[in-house]
């Protein structure tokens, strides 16, 4: 099958974000975890590849969003998605801006924007300036992200120091007049040499008129919401068939686990939730795994009833999670709990486990990885950019959902055990 759009996410939970939104025209969506060693095959008219390098220096991200970029291009692609987080999650170094421009240049293509708003999750952009919910990114949550602390909400002074190019932006009241205006202020930008747009997002109202004004672009970016609208303006332009079916999820045994790396705001409310309903739960600390290492964890877990789904977490207020930082290292303490974690998804798999829910972009990455998925079907939406996905590992037909910190409600892992 043709693929139309070829899409590539620096994370796992990114990813699937992105092809729950693109699934809800109906069409198929493939998601490939890494980039596949075959040549392209079997392809759908969306295909999403999800990457693991958000955090990664910036000249392994480059490399392998281009490795990604070549393939899709083999898939017959001929416009582009470069996905990241809604939050901008990003450093002064990258990656958003120098993978941005190496896909740029690699498509021969002078100009993109950046709109990472989602206003069915809080996120909004006004004026430059990103806000989830109510507040200034800086004031949010993220300004304690572990990795990618965000302490500025003004998303061209975090974009101008990655790039080599011009910043600019559309705001919102060019986006009000309509896609054409939006064209305009865009052509404009480019005889100006303005390489790299944020646009102004507020409202699904708004992504619609972006994507109409954009949809032609061979590069576009940003989070998952203002991809949303493509697959329905692609298929009025005529250029795509109409044959295509829902996908039809199989049915998995109800013996599930809950694992969660993220340390969210959200997701430590999600846990604290969760553990209140008076699920097994079982907490890792970073420094207890530096020293003894996560046998005790899968004892544990070899003790539980996975019909259950018992909860095994990492998850901790942001003064904790600086504490295992500051003694072991910020990329030795993920690396810990990733490891952990993994194997437990592993272990309780082989126990019989057929649901796993997974929260944190670089826990479902460790996760999706230990079990050898390198490809999703993409199912119901749990919340909004968390659907149900399903997949094969050791010969199981598994259920899986990777969810991104801050997104679903708080009582997110009781919705999805119950709509698996």
């Amino acid at each position: 099958m043709t693929t139309y759009l070829g899409c590539i996410a620096d994370d796992f939970t990114g990813a699937t974000d992105l092809a729950g939104l693109l699934a809800r025209s109906g069409l198929p969506v493939s998601l490939r975890m890494g980039v596949p060693d075959a040549p392209p095959a079997d392809t759908a008219p969306f295909e999403v590849i999800a990457l693991k390098c958000r955090t990664a220096p910036v000249a392994e991200a480059v490399v392998e969003t281009r490795r990604a970029l070549d393939w899709l291009k083999q898939a017959g692609a001929e416009r582009f998605f470069w996905k990241y987080c809604s939050t901008f999650d990003s450093t002064p170094e990258g990656n958003i801006g120098p993978v941005a421009e190496a896909l740029m240049q690699a498509l021969g293509t002078d100009q993109t924007i950046y709109c990472p708003a989602f206003p069915e999750n809080g996120r909004s952009i006004f004026m430059g300036n990103l806000f989830v919910g109510r507040q200034p990114l800086a004031e949010s949550p993220m300004k304690d992200h572990p990795l990618t602390p965000m302490r500025d909400s003004n998303l061209m002074r975090l974009l101008e120091p990655q790039v080599t190019r011009p910043v600019g932006l559309v705001d919102r009241l060019t986006v009000a007049q309509g896609a054409d205006a939006v064209r305009a202020a865009l052509a404009a930008l480019g005889t100006e040499g303005v390489a790299h747009v944020v646009v102004d997002a507020v409202a699904n109202g708004d992504l619609e008129v972006i994507a109409e004004a954009c949809r032609d672009m061979p590069l576009m970016t940003g989070g998952s919401a203002v991809a949303m609208p493509l697959p329905s303006l692609y298929r009025a332009a005529g250029g795509m068939g109409e044959d295509a079916a829902r996908f039809d999820p199989p049915q998995v045994a109800r013996a599930a686990v809950v694992l969660s790396g993220s340390c969210s705001a959200m997701t430590n409310a999600q846990v604290a939730q969760y553990i209140a309903t008076g699920a097994p739960a079982l907490r890792l600390d970073p420094m207890t795994l530096a020293e003894n290492g996560h046998g005790s964890a899968l004892d544990w877990l070899a003790s539980q009833d996975l019909d259950r789904a018992p909860l095994i977490y990492a998850t901790a207020d942001p003064d904790a999670v600086r504490r295992a930082q500051e003694a072991l290292g910020r990329a030795r303490a993920g690396e810990i709990v990733e490891q952990a974690l993994a194997a437990c998804a592993l272990a309780a798999r082989d126990a019989g486990a057929r649901r796993i829910v997974v929260a944190g972009g670089e826990t479902s990455g460790a996760v999706t990885q230990a079990l050898g998925v390198d490809r999703l079907d993409i199912g119901q939406e749990i919340a909004p950019g968390v659907p149900w996905t399903y997949c094969t590992s050791a010969g199981h037909r598994l259920a899986l959902t990777l969810k991104s910190g801050n997104f679903g409600a708080p009582s997110f892992f009781t919705d999805a055990l119950e709509r698996a």
